[in-house]
């Protein structure tokens, strides 16, 4: 055998899988993350700019802090985050108040990292009840491929048969395969603007405000999703395949990356939860210590992707609006499941987890504030009247919840 053939495994399997979760945790969810910044008022070079943002931010971040650690710190953008967005549409102030909320939720993020008692406190959250908020914000967004069917089947039928059929066979490349559909869609559809080949992102400063409604509405509902449903699960993906990385700075890290990129529209990055085993796991890499040139790879390729963080605009912008939330619904109808088997597998939040999901799928908006805020309040006043009829009645501790071991 060659020298360079016994060498090859070293780098070429980790960077394979470094190079496999930047395109799938790109493909799978770019459209959603353009959506979301659509929702909350970002013109189309806004929207570009934002994903330029959220990618090089990821990228760079992931490189270094895998490099430093030597262990596989994959980033990605939170796809819940822009899910929220979506849901929560356009609040007072505009785009800008929404860019004023992203900067709060990034300096809750580094706050958690630095105070240690909030960061108890956050992770004290009741995962049932988080659970149910990112379901209920999940839900409408997961019924637009049923009505894209029934309204643009032409359109959208060949995107949901590729879609299932690719999930049967191999499950990882079903919404890539989608997204590659729905390009073809549209290029045959739709009169594509001159120059999409060339288009490339421009970074355009955003000047943030700060605004009751958007803080409550996004920053703390962003916040609190993001560091459920990504972090930790990101760290849980971590500590499953033997690495302990300090939790601290890994949240001051990914809260002032975030902050930096909110400047030019980005939202909030975070620990890759799904694509973070691609890196993490056997697959790999045997050897654990070479595991980090996957994410290593996976950055590097994140960097590059963002430059055509513009081409994927145009093709967001360019296409009818259901048939991307057709896509968008397609990758997101996992994580609903993922979020409802979370919500109601343990029995003593059952009731508050579906008060919650409700409240938060029902489009409510009161004094200006969405309705995953107030699902949450919803959920965990039901979850405090219960638990104090219980000690009047003089009944039985309650234990904890079962679905908050070991999270």
């Amino acid at each position: 055998m060659s020298l360079a053939a016994s060498r090859s495994p070293t780098w070429v399997q980790p960077v394979f899988s470094g190079l496999l979760a930047s395109v799938v945790g790109f493909a799978s969810s770019f459209a959603i993350v353009l959506q979301g910044f659509d929702a909350v008022g970002a013109t189309p070079d806004q929207a570009a700019s934002g994903l330029f943002a959220l990618t090089l931010g990821m990228g760079l971040l992931g490189i270094v802090l895998s490099l430093v650690w030597k262990m596989p710190i994959a980033i990605a953008w939170s796809t819940p985050g822009a899910a929220l967005l979506i849901a929560t549409g356009t609040v007072e102030g505009g785009f800008s108040a929404a860019v004023g909320a992203f900067m709060v939720a990034a300096m809750l993020t580094v706050l958690a990292g630095l105070w240690r008692p909030f960061g108890r406190a956050v992770a004290s959250i009741p995962m049932p009840l988080a659970a149910a908020m990112l379901a209920g914000i999940l839900f409408n967004l997961c019924l637009a491929p049923v009505q894209a069917v029934a309204e643009m089947p032409m359109l959208a039928l060949p995107v949901v048969i590729v879609w299932a059929l690719t999930l049967k066979f191999a499950r990882i490349w079903a919404v890539p395969a989608a997204v590659l559909v729905t390009v073809i869609v549209i290029a045959l559809s739709t009169d594509l603007p001159s120059g999409l080949l060339t288009a490339s992102p421009t970074p355009i400063l955003v000047m943030p405000s700060l605004t009751f409604d958007a803080i409550i509405g996004i920053a703390i509902p962003l916040f609190v999703v993001t560091m459920a449903s990504q972090n930790i699960p990101g760290l849980a993906v971590l500590n499953t395949n033997g690495y302990r990385p300090a939790v601290g700075p890994i949240f001051i890290s990914t809260g002032l990356v975030s902050g930096i990129g909110a400047a030019i529209g980005g939202q909030m990055i975070n620990l890759a939860a799904i694509t973070a085993a691609l890196c993490a796991g056997p697959d790999a890499h045997p050897d654990p210590a070479k595991r980090y040139i996957a994410a290593v790879a996976g950055g590097a390729f994140y960097v590059v992707l963002a430059l055509g963080a513009g081409l994927a605009a145009a093709l967001v912008t360019a296409a009818p609006p259901l048939l991307i939330q057709t896509v968008a619904g397609l990758a997101l109808v996992g994580s609903l499941a993922s979020a409802l088997i979370g919500a109601l597998e343990g029995e003593r939040l059952r009731l508050p987890a579906i008060l919650t999901f409700i409240t938060a799928a029902s489009g409510l908006t009161l004094f200006g504030i969405g309705a995953a805020f107030w699902g949450l309040l919803v959920g965990g006043a039901m979850m405090l009247v219960l638990d104090g009829a219980q000690t009047k009645t003089g009944g039985p501790k309650d234990r904890p919840d079962e679905s908050m071991k070991d999270r």
